[in-house]
């Protein structure tokens, strides 16, 4: 069994970074000194899970995490910084901080680092998550202890029901758009206006008038998506937000 180590403080490592194109060391100390941080940890960069959902989703909470009093998401990983970089890169995930626990100090210090030498891995984190402020282990969940890699406590929803069980979590929202649509930009404005974090498609970048047809019938922009529905236009939206 993994220890719960909470009510204690978070290892005191220095972590090796990249940050444009120099060598920064930044510690542990540092990173959760008079902050409250959400920490989630994973067995690699680019593997499926990771990838598919456990980074993702922290990504898409972060703003909900911000309102209700977390300062930072930091995802751990025993990797090096170059191969972090490059996953954050391909994830586009901004609103989270990566860190290469490269030689695996951190996890080692927190009673997490495990041999995945049957898939090549070497040394590895066990998947967790954790809530500290300012440097000590409020609350941790730990995935049970078996075969695989199991994720079924350490996701973003989880840590976000312990911190707020009443927080509200944002719709998806999508919106078609072109570059230099005056009705898109209305459209952005408005959602803007009402609290809707939205992800922008670009035609002609994201996608073509071809799957544009394909999905909406339509050949115009903006077409706008909340929660699965097609609201339709700006006029359309317009008319969605009216009380």
């Amino acid at each position: 069994m993994f220890e719960n180590r909470e009510g204690q403080k978070v290892p005191s490592v220095t972590f090796p970074m990249r940050v444009d194109n120099d060598w920064k060391m930044v510690n542990s100390d540092e990173l959760f000194a008079n902050k409250t941080v959400v920490v989630f940890s994973l067995p690699g960069a680019f593997t499926p899970t990771c990838s598919s959902t456990h980074l993702p989703r922290f990504n898409e909470l972060a703003h909900t995490f911000k309102d209700n009093g977390v300062d930072e998401i930091a995802c751990v990983s025993v990797n090096d910084t170059f191969v972090m970089n490059a996953w954050g890169a391909d994830q586009e995930c901004d609103n989270i901080t990566l860190i290469p626990d490269g030689n695996g100090d951190f996890t080692e210090g927190m009673g997490m680092l495990v041999d995945k030498q049957d898939l090549g891995f070497g040394k590895r984190s066990w998947r967790y998550s954790m809530l500290v402020k300012n440097g000590v282990i409020e609350k941790m969940f730990i995935e049970p202890n078996i075969p695989g890699d199991p994720f079924e406590v350490s996701d973003a929803d989880t840590m976000l029901q312990y911190i707020n069980p009443d927080a509200s979590k944002p719709q998806a929202v999508s919106i078609l758009s072109k570059p230099g649509c005056p009705f898109c930009i209305k459209a952005k404005a408005l959602l803007t206006e009402h609290g809707y974090r939205y992800e922008e498609i670009l035609l002609g970048k994201d996608i073509t008038i071809t799957s544009l047809k394909a999905l909406t019938g339509l050949e115009t922009t903006p077409q706008i998506y909340i929660e699965g529905k097609h609201i339709g236009g700006s006029d359309d939206l317009v008319e969605f937000l009216k009380p």
